[in-house]
């Protein structure tokens, strides 16, 4: 057992390992039938050149790098945890580029580098949950960043009606091959650069509030259970 988790860490392992991601992801979206709503707002941005802040909850990262498919690079911030130098590899292979740091490790350095790529008009993408939770409950740190930026939130997510469900903090969703698979995206959220603290916390609640609804939509959609948020803190 030790001897296999140092493998899966070594550089090999973790080559292996992102290389398998990508593979198995295409497969899924591959041998799946997939609708998309609700991404006039976003399309319209990408057009216009506009940058913006897509939000997708923890356990919806799998699928998210393949329902990206544009020409302009999308950014995740991605853990410095041991266990984000795999998914960074992984989602390198989808035309994915990552930003590396967390509300617990490198947050700053993130932070600082998430703003310089919205200033030149890229795209972020972010779990504002992650990378430990509580599931499905939005932390501050993305809402200052659109106040920083000045860029909109979108919510994002997607659903597949064939999924395992990990027991994990997030209850990670994985998704199967042969799945009917929904990418639903919802209307921006801006945040003024004059909010006061009473204004970014309506606006986290806000976010909060679009992006669970809209992923308890996307569950329905394909016929999956949808998945409880963790109990709100406070």
């Amino acid at each position: 057992m030790a001897l296999g988790k140092r493998l899966a860490r070594s550089r090999l392992g973790l080559a292996a390992l992102a290389r398998l991601y990508a593979s198995y992801t295409g497969l899924v979206f591959a041998t799946s039938r997939w609708q998309t709503r609700g991404r006039e707002d976003a399309d319209a941005m990408l057009r216009a050149g506009t940058p913006f802040i897509a939000a997708f909850w923890h356990n919806r990262l799998m699928m998210a790098p393949q329902g990206w498919r544009e020409k302009a690079t999308m950014h995740v911030i991605i853990s410095r945890h041991r266990d984000g130098e795999s998914i960074a590899r992984a989602v390198r292979h989808l035309g994915v580029a990552a930003v590396r740091g967390s509300r617990t490790r490198g947050g700053a350095a993130a932070l600082r580098t998430s703003l310089r790529l919205l200033e030149e008009g890229g795209y972020l993408g972010i779990t504002p949950d992650g990378p430990r939770g509580p599931r499905m409950r939005a932390q501050p740190g993305i809402i200052a960043l659109a106040r920083l930026s000045g860029a909109p939130i979108v919510p994002a997510t997607y659903a597949v009606s064939r999924r395992l469900v990990a027991d994990s903090w997030d209850r990670f969703v994985i998704a199967l091959p042969f799945s009917r698979g929904v990418y639903l995206w919802g209307q921006p959220i801006h945040v003024a650069s004059g909010a006061d603290d009473a204004a970014m916390e309506r606006s986290r609640l806000l976010l909060e509030e679009r992006l669970n609804a809209l992923t308890d939509e996307a569950d329905r959609m394909v016929g999956a259970e949808p998945i409880e948020p963790a109990a709100a803190s406070g």
